[in-house]
């Protein structure tokens, strides 16, 4: 579905992302891990027409995005949940989730009970501002936010960061629940031990580069993974 080739982005004289190569099969969840800093946010942020490339190429379904305007994007079936949340505080969760739609032009009330029902919270809270909402409320708020333009690929930048244990698991329950229901998931996380558990496939990004990939069964299991990423090791 997604095939990232030779990608190279520059931020003045500073190459965040240096030749970096990745595929996103149709259906599946795919995860990139790493350090902060490693490229990984510019990765997504390039897929989705907000950062411009110094080469390389994205393509989705054969078609080449480097050039397009995030809109166009975005019509094409992709959609980014960005790292930390942003919401519009002073809008309710209703209004939140209409924002997500404004490039459709059809009746919303399927999707709106759609994500509602991955959401329950959100049903209950709909006339709150989101300003107002708890920090995994407003995550939760924020995806369902993406998938009301329903995306074929969602991409999400660090949707656990700053949220505790039990709504953590919560989210990660949602995002398989979404690639259930046919959405595929391009999802970068420094949480890595829940990334790698529920990713068909993951790559290690360090200082802008590819350095491993494999299986997310693979990945938990390699030793130089666990010992950078998972802060344990098998001995």
């Amino acid at each position: 579905m997604l095939k990232i080739e030779n990608l190279k982005v520059n931020y003045g004289g500073i190459q965040a992302v240096r030749e970096v190569s990745l595929d996103v099969p149709d259906g599946k969840i795919v995860t990139l891990i790493g350090a902060n800093g490693a490229g990984k946010s510019t990765t997504l942020r390039s897929v989705a027409g907000l950062v411009t490339p110094a080469g390389g190429s994205i393509k989705y379904n054969g078609t080449e995005l480097i050039g397009r305007s995030t809109d166009a994007i975005v019509k094409q079936g992709i959609t980014l949940v960005p790292e930390g949340r942003r919401v519009f505080p002073d809008m309710t969760v209703l209004e939140n989730l209409r924002i997500g739609a404004y490039l459709r032009k059809d009746d919303l009330s399927k999707d709106i009970e759609w994500v509602y029902s991955l959401f329950p919270r959100l049903k209950e809270r709909h006339w709150q501002l989101a300003g107002t909402l708890s920090g995994g409320e407003q995550q939760m708020l924020a995806v369902g936010r993406a998938l009301m333009s329903r995306p074929k690929l969602i991409m999400m930048d660090e949707p656990s960061l700053g949220l505790a244990p039990l709504v953590i698991k919560g989210i990660f329950e949602i995002i398989r629940e979404i690639n259930r229901q046919g959405v595929t998931v391009l999802l970068i996380e420094q949480n890595a031990n829940q990334a790698l558990k529920i990713a068909d496939y993951g790559y290690v990004l360090e200082t802008g580069r590819i350095t491993m990939e494999g299986s997310g069964k693979e990945l938990l299991e390699n030793e130089k993974v666990r010992e950078a990423y998972l802060g344990k090791s098998k001995k």
